[in-house]
């Protein structure tokens, strides 16, 4: 297995299953009812896969003021990682419903832990089981795998640090729908609205039928958008700071790694009311 970084396809994934290197994590997730996803996982998931939720596992709740899905400190994080049996020599696959966006925050933890071998099944659950590929219902043993790390605190980067980058000139991207970027049908958080200077582009338009477009079309788009700038200089947000990993995910498979994640993102914007808020089009 020369490493998968970005992507890898359901068909090759299915032949690389039972490898000692190989770990699969399962992140299925619903805002709308959180403890679906991991009630489909026990119903049945990729074979070996261990699941991680998106609240308990992706995020900690117990920060107050950094929005809706908090950054997990990294000794929290890599704990479980350890319980899920993954080293950092492991080729790490991640998975959600299909869309990618709940995996790309897990993919993005790793990559800001240095871990280089992690990669998003393109399509997710819904693609492997369209393919008719292996299930399996059995949940594997906690594992008492060591995981030592810490985050890459420049790829991080909460309101105050976004707010005096915005002020050198760096360049912020919304990865929220474009509603709610300008403002309109807020059905999440209690203020619509974006960060003044802020540019649109949803997260979906990185997708085409639940897969990620091919590296050409989106270099090109990620280029027009950021037109001027460099990737370092790039920091993308969404509500929480989790569908804006997406960006991150799609940027470095176009050949633009190296943007930043404003962690807390809306929620965490909004959560001084002292901060400034545009509404309308970008």
């Amino acid at each position: 297995m020369s490493g998968w970084t970005t992507l890898v396809q359901a068909e090759t994934l299915s032949i690389a299953l039972g490898r000692s290197d190989l770990a699969v994590i399962d992140c299925r997730f619903s805002l709308a009812n959180p403890g679906a996803g991991e009630s489909a996982y026990l119903l049945g998931h990729v074979p070996g896969a261990v699941y991680a939720q998106l609240d308990r596992d992706l995020s900690d709740h117990a920060k107050h003021g950094e929005g809706r899905h908090p950054w997990p400190d990294a000794a929290t994080f890599t704990a479980k990682l350890g319980r899920w049996g993954v080293s950092p020599q492991h080729q790490v696959v991640v998975y959600d419903d299909g869309d990618g966006a709940i995996a790309a925050r897990l993919w993005f933890l790793l990559r800001t832990l240095g871990h280089q071998k992690v990669a998003v099944l393109d399509g997710g659950w819904a693609r492997w089981t369209a393919l008719g590929l292996k299930v399996d219902s059995s949940v594997p043993a906690p594992s008492s795998q060591r995981y030592q790390g810490g985050f890459d605190s420049d790829r991080l980067l909460d309101a105050n640090q976004v707010q005096a980058r915005l002020a050198q000139g760096d360049l912020l991207v919304d990865a929220r729908a474009a509603d709610r970027f300008r403002g309109e049908n807020e059905m999440i958080d209690r203020v619509g609205g974006h960060v003044p200077g802020a540019r649109s582009r949803p997260y979906a338009d990185n997708l085409v039928e639940g897969r990620m477009r091919p590296p050409v079309e989106l270099a090109a788009e990620f280029r027009a958008l950021t037109h001027g700038y460099a990737p370092e200089d790039v920091i993308v947000m969404c509500g929480s700071g989790v569908t804006a990993c997406h960006h991150l995910l799609a940027m470095e498979r176009a050949g633009l790694p190296g943007a930043k994640l404003f962690t807390g993102s809306w929620s965490g914007w909004i959560s001084d009311p002292s901060r400034p808020i545009a509404t309308g089009p970008a």
